[in-house]
């Protein structure tokens, strides 16, 4: 807590980049809910990048499985949906969080997150479900933020605009480990209007503190 205020108040950080899992614990522990508490005090956003995986079932098959192409991406979401089931995101509402790979398919799922907390049929007690102020989505939808690094892919790009709205996009090239050329060919693709383009280059970032 200490090192992210000096980081952000006498070194200038504009965020707290940090990993998918901490060897053998994850974000969402109340562990580390003091950390989480000083981010949203300082308002700067925490980037939730992947990391070698701790889930098993994702190492039987080697970097192929537990690594970039898919289980990177896993344990990020994981990680993700596990901080807002765990009550953080009500504790601290202002929170913004940065997920990589257009929101490591987060968009994707974004109705059908909700389902256990809308059918009538699932039971609503502590023990089965978490109780929370909000739909799972919404949380989604006001604190996480995501960006282009290493997801090309044009269908994945729209499913996510639209679901997100461009004003949750940022850029992000995840260089030296992709091709920045790739992805700026990729956004002058994908984005017709300028505005949206601006909006990704720059001015999302700018309204998150992200750029002066």
């Amino acid at each position: 807590v200490d090192e992210l205020e000096r980081a952000v108040t006498e070194l200038g950080f504009r965020g707290w980049n940090t990993h998918s899992n901490y060897g053998d614990s994850f974000i969402d522990e109340k562990t580390y809910w003091p950390v989480l508490a000083k981010a949203e005090e300082l308002g700067v956003p925490i980037y939730l990048h992947p990391t070698a995986t701790i889930i098993p079932q994702l190492q039987t098959y080697g970097f192929a499985l537990a690594g970039t192409a898919f289980g990177f991406g896993i344990e990020t979401a994981m990680a993700m949906v596990r901080l807002i089931l765990s009550g953080a995101l009500d504790a601290f509402p202002s929170l913004k969080v940065i997920l990589g790979h257009l929101g490591e398919g987060l968009p994707f799922i974004l109705q059908r997150i909700d389902f256990p907390f809308t059918r009538p049929h699932f039971k609503k007690d502590p023990g089965f479900l978490p109780s929370l102020k909000k739909m799972p989505s919404d949380y989604l939808k006001n604190n996480m933020f995501v960006t282009t690094s290493g997801n090309y892919l044009g269908p994945a790009f729209i499913c996510t605009k639209e679901a997100m709205g461009i004003d949750r996009v940022l850029l992000g090239t995840d260089y030296p480990y992709e091709d920045s050329g790739e992805c700026l060919r990729f956004i002058e693709g994908v984005l017709v209007s300028q505005a949206d383009r601006e909006k990704v280059y720059a001015l999302n970032a700018k309204q998150l503190g992200i750029t002066a």
